[in-house]
């Protein structure tokens, strides 16, 4: 077949067999990509700025005249915040969490959270994770899916939780620390 590569090949079908082949339904996947997920547990730290000229949150329909409000119903914000390996600002910068929030209970205790961790650092340079779910944003520790992601986390499933670390009101910033524990391919 005159230079083309040949993998040994696994084919993937449901327990209904019959019906999934008369319907044209079959995947196929180098043997051995998918064989065992792995476990990867990694604690992350964003570092967060709510106002001035280096803001890495805005809400996307400011109020008038005020600070950002977290907990107004409807609130829609933007994220664009520098991951670091290490607690302080001047840590080695591992990637960015990009996305947006939405206060979505009515008396503003929990934000749908959709933002995608997007590494930089040489060991996953380009690989992403995708967090979707709610976070009870008043809780001193919150929960969040993670529902896929790219790259080194292909096929990633698990948990992060959210922690703010530190928080200095005078210059509207934080940091929020994110234990990571993701099961991929």
């Amino acid at each position: 077949m005159g230079g083309e590569e040949r993998w040994p090949v696994s084919v993937v079908v449901g327990e209904e067999e019959d019906k999934l082949f008369s319907n044209g339904i079959v995947g196929v996947a180098p043997e051995g990509e998918f064989d065992q997920p792995r476990k990867t547990k990694m604690s992350l730290y964003f570092q967060d700025f709510t106002s001035g000229p280096n803001a890495t949150v805005l809400q996307v329909i400011p109020q008038p005249n005020g600070p950002l409000n977290f907990s107004k119903f409807g609130t829609i914000f933007v994220t664009d915040d520098p991951i670091t390996k290490g607690v302080e600002r001047s840590s080695a910068e591992v990637g960015r969490v990009q996305g947006i929030y939405v206060t979505s209970a009515l008396d503003g205790s929990n934000t749908h959270v959709l933002v995608s961790i997007v590494f930089t650092n040489e060991e996953y340079k380009g690989s992403t994770l995708e967090l979707q779910g709610r976070s009870a944003q008043f809780d001193e520790v919150r929960e969040v899916a993670i529902v896929g992601g790219t790259g080194k986390f292909r096929l990633g499933r698990g948990y992060v939780t959210f922690e703010t670390i530190y928080y200095d009101s005078k210059i509207s910033y934080s940091v929020i620390r994110c234990n990571v524990t993701v099961f991929h391919y």
